[in-house]
């Protein structure tokens, strides 16, 4: 895999437990781990700080959160979501890696992957849920905006929606959202009436073919007409067709396709660099592998610009 591949995988990760038996395990990310021998992975990265975290989370939230710092025993956020000390700790180290790989991308180019947890792309600016803290992709988003980009996007191709992005960004055009999802499914969302937000509804049982379309229709014309200086991945892959938690049939081949394309969109519109944070995946030997298929797909498109990208 070429160097440019940016692996964040912070040791914090793996000492967040979400609970007895819960999907949103530790064996999740030792099985990323174990897929990467022999690369660098990137560790030592600061947390993020208050700043980073009150560009999309609202201060009493942030107190909420602080009520796990130090705790032994678990404490419930909401029915899906606990955690305690270690947790926060995770917490914490997840969106500052977000944070870092958007610096490190505007610096150095490439592909950044943060597998990380717990994810985020459920936090809402005033609450936690669906295994989620901080919402991680978008205070990369908010990072990016600071840091002198104009417009940013975010793909989000995780089998739930991601409402606490939709939310956060709902006002503010420079962040265009664009999502594909089960749907009817958890959480439940009914689509915003945004022209910057791109919701695309995929049904039970629809195949990496569904998703494929559904890209190209929806996800591409609205690429094309923000042109975003930077992009995003909300990378979920529990569309799996192995994911217990789900019920799209996507293919690991599918991952490398989506790999491919926003490979070649970020070749076309910000000069490569992409920043991409973990979200859901449940099965953990189909997980590594889809991620390993995403970047492997990304670095293709960005080796060879004659590759057609609907390949």
């Amino acid at each position: 895999m070429p160097a440019l591949t940016h692996w964040y995988l912070p040791p914090a990760g793996l000492r967040h437990q979400a609970g007895p038996d819960h999907p949103e395990s530790p064996q999740r990310l030792a099985a990323i781990r174990e897929s990467l021998a022999g690369r660098r992975l990137i560790e030592d990265v600061a947390e993020a700080d208050d700043a980073a975290l009150l560009r999309v989370h609202q201060p009493a939230h942030l107190v909420r959160i602080a009520r796990l710092r130090g705790r032994e025993a678990p404490l419930a956020l909401d029915p899906d979501t606990q955690g305690n000390g270690d947790s926060y700790a995770a917490a914490r180290l997840a969106a500052g890696c977000a944070v870092d790989a958007v610096g490190r991308v505007q610096a150095e180019g490439g592909l950044a992957f943060c597998a990380v947890r717990p994810p985020g792309h459920h936090a809402e600016p005033g609450r936690a849920m669906g295994f989620c803290f901080y919402n991680n992709v978008a205070i990369a988003a908010a990072q990016a905006l600071v840091s002198g980009r104009e417009r940013v996007a975010i793909l989000d191709f995780d089998v739930h929606y991601g409402n606490g992005t939709s939310l956060a960004f709902a006002d503010d055009p420079r962040v265009l959202v664009c999502q594909t999802y089960q749907d009817p499914f958890y959480p439940f969302w009914r689509s915003l009436d945004r022209a910057h937000i791109v919701d695309v509804a995929l049904p039970h049982g629809s195949d990496g073919t569904a998703m494929r379309h559904a890209v190209q229709t929806h996800w591409a014309p609205a690429l094309e007409a923000h042109a975003p200086q930077l992009i995003l991945v909300s990378a979920g892959f529990d569309a799996h067709r192995l994911d217990p938690l789900a019920g799209l049939q996507w293919e690991t081949e599918d991952y490398a396709w989506l790999g491919r394309w926003i490979g070649h969109q970020a070749q076309r519109h910000c000069e490569g660099g992409c920043v991409a944070t973990l979200e859901g995946g449940y099965e953990p030997q189909a997980l590594a592998a889809s991620v390993l298929a995403f970047c492997e797909g990304f670095h293709e498109a960005n080796e060879d610009s004659d590759v057609d990208p609907r390949v």
